[in-house]
């Protein structure tokens, strides 16, 4: 019997959850699905800057776990700039860090420290 998948750690969702072409002819293309957790997976590591074990330990999951949601994250991303679809991020297995149903961050990353940029 296989063990229960472990909810990651998400420290706030995204303030929009849909992206894609704004031009008539490319609105009824594909969609594409991002869970939660590839969202951070992006977010720790090409925003953050931080590198896959420490992203691991933020989102308290192993590294090759991290390393798996961020390719996958990674293809998704680059389907949709390529290929023109839409980009919906939504699901997955995912609890927020403590107290923090907000967008304001949980004190253990740079989000929370720097405040939200605009």
């Amino acid at each position: 019997m296989p063990r229960p998948h472990k909810r990651r750690r998400v420290c706030g969702l995204p303030e929009s959850n849909s992206f894609g072409p704004q031009t008539a002819s490319l609105r009824s293309k594909k969609t594409i699905m991002m869970s939660v957790e590839e969202y951070e997976t992006i977010r720790l590591i090409d925003v953050e800057g931080l590198t896959q074990e420490e992203c691991a330990k933020q989102m308290d999951v192993a590294r090759t776990t991290v390393q798996k949601i961020y390719n996958d994250a990674r293809k998704k991303v680059g389907e949709t700039l390529v290929y023109g679809y839409k980009l919906k991020i939504e699901g997955g297995k995912y609890q927020l860090c403590e107290g923090m149903e907000t967008l304001v961050g949980c004190g253990r990353c740079r989000r929370h420290r720097q405040g939200k940029k605009e």
